[in-house]
């Protein structure tokens, strides 16, 4: 990685999005014609259901459960999708320490980012609008992950380096 900092941060995200975003219709067609096999699990990296619905499909209850299941799922294939999506799209921009832009289609908005420390007592009108100096965390502070110990800045939500929630 380069020692300069990149100055269009935003372009990157894009450019990773879309190498991981999933389409809803191609969800809800997998669900449609290969639900019985789990494709649209393995679709949306579910990969314990998949495997699970392939199991249930060597049975003939199971593969009869399976294919009602799938077709009911393909009413929650487009909900699903983007949810995913947006779940790519915050671990992406935690990744590059930026706020999720939005995506530009309708319904979609990005979650509100609280604020990197504890708001402190109200100001006085005309006062400014930041927090107290003792409130605020000190210049590079970060925080490690629970689960893989990568240190990431105060504030994100989520870990840059495995993508869970902090």
């Amino acid at each position: 990685m380069s020692t300069y900092p990149n100055p269009n941060t935003q372009a990157i995200f894009y450019q990773q999005y879309e190498a991981v975003r999933r389409d809803e219709v191609v969800g809800v067609l997998l669900a449609l014609f290969l639900g019985v096999f789990g494709a649209h699990q393995f679709y949306l990296r579910r990969t314990g259901l998949g495997i699970l619905y392939i199991v249930l499909t060597v049975t003939l209850v199971g593969a009869a459960f399976t294919g009602i299941a799938s077709f009911i799922e393909c009413f929650f294939m487009p909900g699903r999708v983007r949810e995913y999506n947006a779940t790519q799209a915050a671990a992406i921009a935690a990744s590059l320490g930026i706020p999720v832009p939005m995506m530009g289609y309708p319904g979609y908005a990005a979650a509100p980012m609280p604020p990197p420390w504890p708001a402190g007592p109200p100001m006085p009108a005309g006062g400014p609008a930041v927090a107290p100096p003792a409130m605020a965390p000190p210049p590079g502070a970060t925080i490690a992950c629970p689960r893989c110990q990568y240190a990431n800045v105060v504030g994100a939500r989520f870990c840059a380096g495995c993508g869970g929630t902090l």
